[in-house]
């Protein structure tokens, strides 16, 4: 059973293929069992599981918005509003700062949501930027080599 489940929010793939790089580099250098799930069907019970550890990657749409196939999710939390105290997560956000009134905005969304809700974040939220040099997936791998050194052993 994975220990660490990334939770994928993306509108081209640009965001799952990021996740899948990060799965590959901690299954490679870690100890922990990874599930990867994009976020089309999920809803408030994907947390239920609280000796999980669960990583959110996601772009951001359109005006500041979480992805399409994140929507239902993000909107599922926020109507249902669920007791989410014990669930440790961390988020990396994927943005483009060309829109600076809505750089990174999904990631934002999350971060902000599942700590209202009672989630600890792990680590700081990384936002990624595609107008920068630097390819989201080699920035996905660094990031999640320095915060797998923040989980609890």
């Amino acid at each position: 059973m994975a220990d660490i489940v990334i939770m994928v929010g993306t509108m081209t793939g640009t965001a799952e293929m990021v996740a899948e790089d990060m799965q590959a580099e901690i299954e490679k250098t870690s100890d922990h069992q990874v599930a990867m799930q994009l976020m089309d069907d999920l809803d408030e019970s994907a947390f239920d599981d609280r000796g999980r550890i669960y990583l959110i990657v996601t772009s951001t749409y359109g005006q500041g918005e979480v992805p399409d196939n994140a929507l239902d999710f993000y909107e599922a939390l926020t109507s249902g509003k669920p007791d989410l105290e014990g669930v440790r997560f961390g988020v990396f956000g994927l943005g483009d700062q060309m829109y600076a009134e809505t750089y990174n905005h999904g990631g934002e969304r999350f971060d902000s949501l599942l700590t209202d809700l009672g989630a600890m974040r792990i680590g700081d939220r990384f936002a990624h930027d595609a107008s920068g040099t630097e390819m989201p997936e080699d920035k996905g791998v660094e990031w999640v080599r320095e915060w797998l050194k923040l989980l609890p052993s």
